[in-house]
């Protein structure tokens, strides 16, 4: 959040707490929070099922 206040500060002159860029994102603009996958992507279940079976 502290790198969304800084760029709203370039931006527009306006400094925000880190309170007012959160319900800027989330109430305002609708983001939400988001986490990265624990697994890749192309990870591929069938070429690893086989691998252990395998191996």
């Amino acid at each position: 959040m502290e790198r969304v206040g800084r760029v709203a500060e370039q931006h527009t002159g306006v400094c925000l707490s880190q309170a007012s860029a959160w319900r800027l994102l989330t109430g305002r603009l609708g983001w939400s929070l988001q986490r990265t996958q624990r697994k890749a992507v192309e990870r591929g279940e069938s070429e690893i099922a086989r691998w252990v079976a395998h191996e």
